[in-house]
């Protein structure tokens, strides 16, 4: 199965030019799962509530997501990306999953950083896992968390315990922590993680962000299969076996998910 991420510069207001650039650097890529940063539609660094209004999209009629059906159909593959997502009258910090026959499924963030919660409601529902099959591949469960999330071991276990092989993680990380705590939370629960950062900044009157790419994919032993660079546009794509995932044993004697004193975490 060939999983990836795709690590790129999102600008902020416009995503005719957003979506180009992503399908731009996918045009001659084969892949099964591939991963875009969050918010990959809208950008980050919002200033005033009305811009979201004006930027986010529903699902249903998402110029964004059609474009993205339109190249998982093509290409009968899939992609879970990033979206600043409409819903009636709430907005949502999101992560879809688009199938090749254009279905989609949303997780919506439930750890919002700092000035997100100013903008965002945040997600009212656990994590949950999908299930995918490609022509290359056999069924597959997946998993959505965003950014922040990682920073909380619960949503990442969640998945795991919920079955998830690949935990995908679209991001807009502006510390230099998660790259490397990837490892622990691939390992921790012998998973493969994909995380797709962004990489520039924003610059919207007052207010600046640096954002610090090194986009990577951790395999179920805590190995870096690829790391990105800090400031370039990339795409990774690396073949992994999804069934390593699925041993949850790191000796004869020790298994993570069954040796696990649930009488003593009720806190």
């Amino acid at each position: 199965m060939k999983i990836g991420y795709l690590q790129f510069k999102p600008e902020f207001g416009n995503p005719d030019k957003n979506i180009s650039r992503i399908t731009d650097m996918i045009s001659d890529k084969e892949f099964d799962l591939l991963v875009i940063p969050e918010l990959a539609n809208s950008g980050y660094l919002f200033i005033d509530k009305s811009e979201l209004t004006e930027l986010a999209e529903d699902t249903e009629n998402c110029k964004f997501c059609m474009a993205l059906k339109e190249i998982c159909i093509e290409k009968k593959t899939h992609i879970v990306s990033g979206l600043c997502e409409r819903s009636g009258n709430n907005i949502y910090n999101s992560s879809v999953l688009v199938y090749p026959d254009g279905n989609i499924s949303v997780y919506r963030k439930i750890h919002l950083f700092d000035e997100e919660k100013l903008w965002f409601v945040p997600g009212d529902s656990s994590p949950e896992v999908y299930e995918i099959k490609g022509d290359n591949f056999g069924k597959v469960k997946i998993g959505m968390m965003i950014c922040f999330d990682w920073f909380f071991p619960e949503t990442a276990r969640t998945l795991a315990l919920k079955g998830a092989q690949i935990i995908c993680h679209p991001s807009n990380l502006v510390m230099a922590y998660c790259q490397s705590a990837m490892f622990t939370r691939a390992l921790e629960n012998r998973v493969f993680t994909v995380t797709a950062n962004r990489i520039g900044y924003d610059v919207r009157e007052n207010k600046k962000l640096f954002f610090t790419g090194e986009s990577v994919i951790v395999s179920p032993k805590g190995e870096y299969l690829c790391r990105g660079s800090k400031d370039k546009e990339e795409i990774c794509i690396k073949d992994i076996d999804p069934d390593l995932a699925l041993n949850k044993y790191l000796n004869d004697r020790n298994n993570i998910f069954t040796d696990r004193k649930k009488e003593f975490y009720n806190l």
